[in-house]
């Protein structure tokens, strides 16, 4: 018996949307990182792009639970000396909301080639509206 291996130029990626009012951080992120991944396809291959393409909508009005809002911060650097720009969820999200999703699902792909390549099928709007209805976008269900 032959073992399979999933070869990238092979697949043919599907669009699913993902609606983000009122959902947790965290439950958006896993799952648009598992259909970024493929992991729900039966010919999923760790080292091959399986996945397909995931639209994120109303990225502004994603929820986060207890305190984060103003406790959890994110840190930047830029290499000189003094240069550590410090940021919280409120600020964030008045400046750049998508960015609140993206360095979410950020963190749950592969910090390689692939997880760059991943990191590309993923579009994340502020609001409801998006450019990608020529697609046929699937709508996801977040559980």
């Amino acid at each position: 018996m032959k073992t399979f291996s999933a070869k990238a130029q092979e697949q043919n990626p599907t669009w699913w949307v993902i609606d983000a009012k009122n959902q947790i951080l965290g439950d958006v992120a896993v799952t648009a990182a598992n259909l970024l991944r493929g992991k729900n396809k039966p010919i999923f291959t760790p080292h091959v792009d399986t996945g397909d393409f995931v639209v994120v909508l109303n990225a502004a009005e994603v929820r986060l639970t207890g305190k984060k809002e103003i406790q959890k911060i994110y840190t930047s650097k830029a290499g000189y000396v003094g240069n550590q720009k410090i940021e919280n969820v409120e600020r964030v999200r008045a400046r750049r909301p998508q960015l609140l999703v993206e360095r979410a699902v950020k963190g749950m792909v592969p910090h390689n080639r692939l997880g760059r390549a991943v990191m590309g099928k993923l579009k994340i709007y502020e609001g409801a509206a998006h450019p990608h209805e020529a697609q046929n976008p699937k709508p996801v269900v977040i559980a």
